[in-house]
C-alpha cells in the first residue's frame, strides 16, 4: 500500500501524536518514513515603532542558529524513535518561506505516497486567526495526507 511516509515534526507534543501514529503505520505496512522539521524564513524587518532597527543582522543570526538547534533536537528525537521502533529513517531539515511549502516540496520531490500530520483541529475564526499548515497541505498536496487528531 503505502511505502514511503513523510511525517513533518515541529517536536512540540502535538507533532509527537503524528510521528507516534505514523511510525505504527509505517511499522505496520514496512514503509519507510522521512521526517521533515522545516525552518521558516524571516521575512519581515524588527523595527520599532520611530522606525529605528532593533537587532539587525546579529538578533536575526542567533534567531536562524536557535532554530538550527531546535531542528536538530526535533529530529535527532524521531530519529531514536524510528530506531527503536524497528522502521527505516530518513530526516531532512528544510528552510522555506512556511511549513507547508517545504512539506508539499519534501513529498513530492522526495517520492513519498502518503503524508501523516497531526492537527489541533480548530475551526472557523480561531483557524483562521491561527492559520493551519494542515490546511494548507490539504488544499494544495497532490500527495494523500492523513491528519491525526
Amino acid at each position: 500500500m503505502y511505502k514511503h511516509i513523510l511525517i513533518p515534526t515541529d517536536g512540540s507534543e502535538l507533532s509527537a501524536r503524528g510521528v507516534t501514529c505514523g511510525l505504527e503505520l509505517a511499522k505496520t505496512l514496512s514503509a519507510k518514513v522521512t521526517f521533515l522539521h522545516a525552518i521558516e524564513v524571516f521575512t519581515s524587518v524588527f523595527s520599532s515603532p520611530d522606525g529605528q532597527w532593533i537587532g539587525g543582522a546579529e538578533l536575526v543570526g542567533q534567531l536562524e542558529a536557535a532554530q538550527e538547534q531546535s531542528a536538530k533536537n526535533a529530529l535527532d528525537a524521531v530519529a531514536k524513535q524510528a530506531a527503536e521502533a524497528g522502521v527505516a529513517a530518513e530526516i531532512v531539515s528544510s528552510r522555506e518561506l512556511t511549513p507547508s511549502d517545504a512539506i508539499i516540496q519534501t513529498a513530492e520531490e522526495g517520492g513519498c505516497d502518503l503524508i501523516v500530520m497531526a492537527s489541533h483541529g480548530r475551526r472557523g475564526v480561531r483557524r483562521m486567526m491561527l492559520g493551519s499548515q494542515t490546511a494548507e497541505v490539504l488544499a494544495r498536496s497532490q500527495v494523500p495526507v492523513l491528519v491525526i487528531r
